[in-house]
Parts: C-alpha cells; sequence; structure tokens
C-alpha cells in the first residue's frame, strides 16, 4: 500500500498547488503530466482496491446465504418424524441444485432483463455476461452467486410446509418452475423495477423490501400455501371434532442447531444486501443491519418463548425456534434503518405474531409441520408492514401494494402449477406409504435405520 499512498499524497500536492494558484510553481511542464498520471493511477488502484473488497465481501455473504441451505435442511429434518428424514434431506439438497441452474438458464435474465443465460446455452452468451466492466463496483459473477442462494431460500420454504406427505418427485418438479419462472418474475417487479404487466410500478409507489421479506420469505410462504392446501393435512393431524394433535418432531438438537445455521446465514443475507463494504459509509451500514439483525432474532426468541409459557404453561422450544426466525424474516425488510431498540421491539412482534399465526392455521387446519407459512409469510408481511415506520421513502400504500402483488402472483401461478401437477402425477403418496414413512416410499432408505419406530 505504501505506493498507493504516495501516489495519493503526489496527486494531492499537484492539486493543492492548483487551487492555491501556485501553478508557476511547477514549471517543468513534464513534471506536471507526471504527477498526473501518477494521480490517474492512484484514483485507479483505489477503484481496484474498491472493487476487489466489495466483490470478496458479496461472494462471502453469498456463502452465508448457501450455508442457510443446511440450516433449512437440519431445522426440517429435526421438525420431521424420523420416519421421513431422509427425504427431507433429499429435497433440500436437490432444490438447491435446481434453483442454481434453473436461476442461470433463464431466472436471471427474467429478474434483471437481457438474455446473456439463455444465449449462454450456444456457448458465448455466459462469457459476455460475466465479463468485467469498467464501471462495475464488484464482479458480475458474484451478483448472479449472491442472487441465485436467494432463490433458493424461497424453494427452501415450500419444502418444509409440505413435509411427510407429497411425493418427492412433484415437489422437484414444483421446484424447476418456481426457480425458474414464478421466483423470478416477482423479482423483476421489485428489485428489478419492471412495471407490473407494464400497469404499475412498485417503486414508484413506494414499495422498499431491503433483503427480501416479501420478496423471498413471504413469495415462499405463498408458494407452500397453494401446496399444503391441494395437498391436505397429514392422517391423524386434526381429529374428528376439530381438535389438534400434536405430531413431535424426531430430532429437536438438529432442529436447533438448524436454527443457529440460518441465525448466521442471515447476516450474509441482511448484511450482504448493503451490497457494498468497501468505503466508511457503506461499512458502517453493514454494521447497523448485522446489529439489528441481531437484536430482532433475539426480540423474536423472547417474544415467542413468553408468549407460548402464557398460553401452554410450559416453555416451548420449537415456538422458541421459530420465534428467533419470526425475527429475523420480520427485520428482513428493513434492517438498515431502525435503531438496535425498534429492530428488538420489531423481533418480538414477529416473535409474539408467529405463536399466534401457528395456532391460527392449526385452528383452520392448515396443516405445516415446521411452522414456515407463519414464520416466513405471516412476519414477512409484519416485516413489510414496519418499514414506513422507520424508513420515509417508503409509504404504507406501496408496501400493501407490493404484499398483494407478490401474494396474489405466487400463490395463483403455485396453485395453477400444483393443480397441473396433481392432475398429471399426482402430488401425494399413498395412505399406506405415508404410514410407512416416505423415505421408504421416495428413497429406499431410512435416516435412522435401528431406531425408527412406525
Amino acid at each position: 500500500m505504501k505506493p498507493l499512498f504516495k501516489a495519493l499524497g503526489v496527486a494531492a500536492a499537484v492539486l493543492a498547488a492548483k487551487v492555491a494558484g501556485a501553478e508557476e510553481a511547477v514549471a517543468d511542464t513534464a513534471a506536471v503530466s507526471e504527477a498526473a498520471s501518477v494521480a490517474t493511477q492512484a484514483l485507479h488502484t483505489v477503484f481496484e482496491v474498491q472493487f476487489a473488497l466489495d466483490t470478496f465481501y458479496f461472494l462471502i455473504c453469498g456463502a452465508l446465504v448457501m450455508w442457510m441451505a443446511a440450516g433449512f435442511a437440519m431445522l426440517e429434518a429435526g421438525l420431521v418424524r424420523a420416519k421421513n428424514t431422509t427425504e427431507i434431506l433429499t429435497k433440500n439438497v436437490a432444490l438447491f441444485a435446481i434453483a442454481s441452474i434453473m436461476y442461470m438458464v433463464c431466472g436471471y435474465a427474467i429478474m434483471y432483463g437481457g438474455d446473456i443465460f439463455l444465449s449462454g446455452i450456444m456457448g458465448s452468451g455466459v462469457e459476455e455476461g460475466f465479463t468485467y466492466e469498467a464501471e462495475s463496483t464488484y464482479a458480475p459473477a458474484s451478483d448472479f452467486f449472491f442472487q441465485v442462494v436467494f432463490v433458493a431460500t424461497a424453494m427452501s420454504i415450500v419444502s418444509g410446509a409440505v413435509a411427510e406427505r407429497m411425493k418427492l418427485w412433484a415437489f422437484l418438479a414444483f421446484a424447476v418452475v418456481m426457480t425458474g419462472f414464478i421466483y423470478p418474475m416477482e423479482g423483476s417487479w421489485t428489485w428489478g423495477g419492471e412495471s407490473v404487466f407494464g400497469l404499475y410500478n412498485l417503486e414508484d409507489l413506494g414499495f422498499s423490501d431491503f433483503a427480501g421479506s416479501g420478496i423471498v420469505h413471504m413469495a415462499g410462504a405463498a408458494a407452500a400455501l397453494a401446496g399444503v392446501m391441494l395437498l391436505g393435512a397429514r392422517k391423524g393431524k386434526y381429529g374428528p371434532n376439530g381438535e389438534v394433535r400434536a405430531i413431535p418432531g424426531a430430532n429437536l438438537p438438529l432442529a436447533t442447531l438448524g436454527t443457529f445455521i440460518l441465525w448466521m446465514g442471515w447476516f450474509g443475507f441482511n448484511g450482504g444486501s448493503v451490497l457494498a463494504t468497501a468505503s466508511a459509509a457503506s461499512a458502517n451500514d453493514v454494521a447497523v443491519v448485522f446489529l439489528n439483525t441481531n437484536t430482532a432474532a433475539a426480540g423474536g426468541a423472547i417474544g415467542a418463548l413468553v408468549l407460548s409459557r402464557i398460553i401452554f404453561g410450559k416453555a416451548d422450544l420449537t415456538m422458541l425456534l421459530n420465534g428467533a426466525l419470526a425475527g429475523l424474516v420480520t427485520i428482513t425488510a428493513g434492517p438498515d434503518t431502525p435503531t438496535p431498540l425498534l429492530a428488538t421491539l420489531f423481533g418480538i412482534a414477529g416473535g409474539l405474531l408467529v405463536v399466534l399465526s401457528i395456532l391460527a392455521l392449526d385452528k383452520l387446519k392448515i396443516d405445516d409441520p415446521v411452522g414456515a407459512i407463519s414464520v416466513h409469510g405471516t412476519c414477512g408481511l409484519l416485516g413489510l408492514l414496519l418499514v414506513p415506520l422507520t424508513n420515509d421513502d417508503a409509504t404504507f400504500f406501496g408496501q400493501i401494494a407490493g404484499a398483494l402483488t407478490i401474494f396474489v402472483w405466487v400463490f395463483v401461478t403455485s396453485l395453477i402449477v400444483w393443480g397441473v401437477l396433481k392432475a398429471v402425477m399426482g402430488i401425494r403418496v399413498s395412505e399406506e406409504e405415508e404410514y410407512q414413512g416416505v423415505d421408504l416410499a421416495e428413497c429406499g432408505q431410512e435416516a435412522y435405520p435401528e431406531f425408527t419406530t412406525k
């Protein structure tokens, strides 16, 4: 860095001399030219350092979000019964692979315009699309990587909600459409800045979703809700008189580990959405987002724990875990503008809401084994509605319009896709296969062969 500082010193001296009217002090024209060249090179070096730092930060945050796939897998594997563990793990690994491919083939182009990935099939587009451009502030390939892990997150939400009774291949077929078309379309209207079918522009209405409470989380929940409604509840979940029967998960330590992995990965999810860290201002923004993300998760956990104690008379670990995730989802729409105290209160609100939402969905006989629809859908909406309280650029009308646009689009299109899959190949395993466990029915192997009970 010493040559850089030396060059900057020379450049500063030349500029200061000019400002002071001391151009005559530099008599040698060749020396002036050399100083200008040094200054230009110094600025170019500064830009390259910033480019490298922002690109590296993007990639690290993308890797953290990718690690959330492990969190979803562990959380869901812990909250389903032992006889369904292998299948839920298979779904989580496969959906990430499908999301990575479909978003490359067409999803990214749909969301942000252009056809570089479609033309890349012919052998030239991808290379051209990822070429370094002088005006870029980070590598284009790092942007794609950061975006694709968000797509996988949205699809991961679906897997838990439809667990224990959905056919594996029907789920994977839906994943192709969700990650390649449904999510990219609504993403083009929000982060992509396109008008909704040419009718209205959400940004002009005052819609703001910093890291995706609605765009990612509520979208995943809407797709999950459509699938659950067509799929129906698990056998034995609801009694003949409408009573709700608890179906405990097989491995709560695993679910707890999954929650901590998600909590950690969320720092990349929200922190990476700052999109920069190479300047003092952007680095400070990153720190604020990290702090608010963490304190909202803590607030959500405490809120859910206290409310579950009041309702059930005992501490409920599953509600505590979902409360932490609810706080994270709630703050995701705007982690950059609240104070830490407000972020904590927002998280508490999310933690309280998720408990009530889980109980309400059970009353409606909407069976969600892991609480994904409540965590990501109900609290995703809450997060959107809280943004205007601390962000003057957002409006309540814009937030409501954005939420309705996302939900209606994803829910209706998902309902159509699920309906087609149900008619063509069926989406639910047989009653016998469900009783036996989808591990054997769909994967032919058990996760805990020595301990599995029917």
